[in-house]
């Protein structure tokens, strides 16, 4: 059984896999460290939307060391070279200066910051979705990956994430409960960006297709069910049929950081298939309840603390963890291994070496 066959089998829950499959994203210094050891180049796809770099780049490694799955996405247009401001900091294709933060890239000015009216939505224009050479990298990783590994295409901001970056959180917040005239356009143009970008990449290829926006937080959503419900809830729906237009057999995929257990159900319900990260240790994430409540609907990749187990634990209590979450997720299928959110760099190379064994080790199915 090979990569792709053995996601295909644990994700549709159609019988059971050789073993629950792997995948894992790399901070840029642990793939620069993990590039020497294995001997691999490090090759840096850069996502059109800056921050979200590390999920589409080093393919070639991170399948070195074992994932059996290959990200692509949207990149910059072939020849693009950011503008920058007077300070050097880079402007974004969606007028967004940026500059490097210790991690990640930070968002200095917020450019619909003032947005108040539909026509203000209007006036803001959008990079092209479809510009020439922004697939360059994800049609060259398809095609020397297709057939043997599972290829994920990742879509991004999709909506509230979109908007978060270009409006300004505290401000989206209050305007949503306020119920701002602009709000739904604003919604629709970044799904439209979104869903284009979408079905491209189904068009191109890739086996599942991955949509993101953070509605979660540690300790709850950012907002409520009912809000959630008015606004998005429909419009997941949409994109999620436009994406199984495109092709049937494209499993969709939703990354949704925190506590949104709230929710699961209605993204079930309009379209959703597997759900990513499934942050551990937030209110409504364990893992026999979401298992129990969800399983037979729902397929879970993630669950992997990497927030304090992988960089502060010991390879024991990871393999420990990586064995509990398997028994409890893994059961019947369902379950993909992967690490909450992009493997950060004060994480010891000993600890993502040993959580890569645990998966390999205590994933066989008997």
């Amino acid at each position: 059984m090979n990569s792709r066959e053995r996601v295909i089998r644990a994700l549709t829950r159609q019988g059971l896999p050789d073993r629950v499959p792997l995948q894992f994203d790399l901070s840029r210094s642990l793939a620069d460290r993990f590039a020497k050891r294995y001997g691999v180049p490090t090759h840096y796809t850069t996502a059109y939307y800056e921050d979200v770099t590390g999920r589409l780049s080093n393919n070639d490694l991170r399948v070195a060391m074992g994932s059996d799955c290959v990200v692509v996405g949207a990149s910059l247009p072939r020849g693009y070279q950011h503008p920058t401001d007077a300070d050097g900091n880079i402007i974004n294709e969606f007028q967004m200066p940026m500059r490097q933060g210790p991690l990640y890239m930070e968002v200095l000015d917020r450019p619909l910051g003032h947005v108040q009216t539909p026509e203000d939505v209007a006036a803001f224009p959008f990079p092209d979705p479809l510009a020439e050479g922004r697939y360059d990298d994800a049609e060259h990783y398809i095609r020397k990956y297709r057939g043997e590994y599972f290829i994920i295409g990742d879509m991004e901001l999709t909506m509230f994430d979109m908007m978060q970056q270009l409006v300004g959180l505290e401000k989206l917040l209050v305007d949503m409960a306020q119920g701002a005239a602009y709000l739904e356009p604003l919604m629709d143009k970044c799904g439209d960006f979104a869903l284009a970008v979408g079905v491209k990449l189904v068009s191109l290829g890739v086996d599942g297709i991955w949509a993101g926006d953070d509605f979660g937080a540690q300790n709850g959503m950012l907002i409520s069910p009912r809000m959630w419900r008015r606004y998005f809830k429909e419009r997941y729906r949409r994109i999620f049929a436009a994406l199984k237009t495109a092709n049937p057999d494209v499993l969709i995929m939703q990354h949704c950081d925190g506590a949104v257990a709230p929710i699961l159900g209605d993204w079930i319900e309009v379209g959703l298939e597997v759900f990513n990260p499934v942050q551990p240790n937030v209110p409504g994430h364990e893992p026999e309840d979401l298992k129990s409540k969800f399983g037979d609907r729902l397929s879970f990749w993630g669950a992997i603390d990497q927030q304090k187990l992988l960089p502060f634990g010991t390879p024991a209590e990871i393999e420990a963890d990586i064995r509990a979450k398997i028994q409890v997720l893994g059961r019947g299928g369902g379950y993909m291994v992967a690490p909450a959110h992009i493997i950060q760099g004060d994480t010891p190379l000993e600890n993502v070496e040993a959580f890569i064994a645990a998966v390999k080790k205590h994933g066989a199915y008997q």
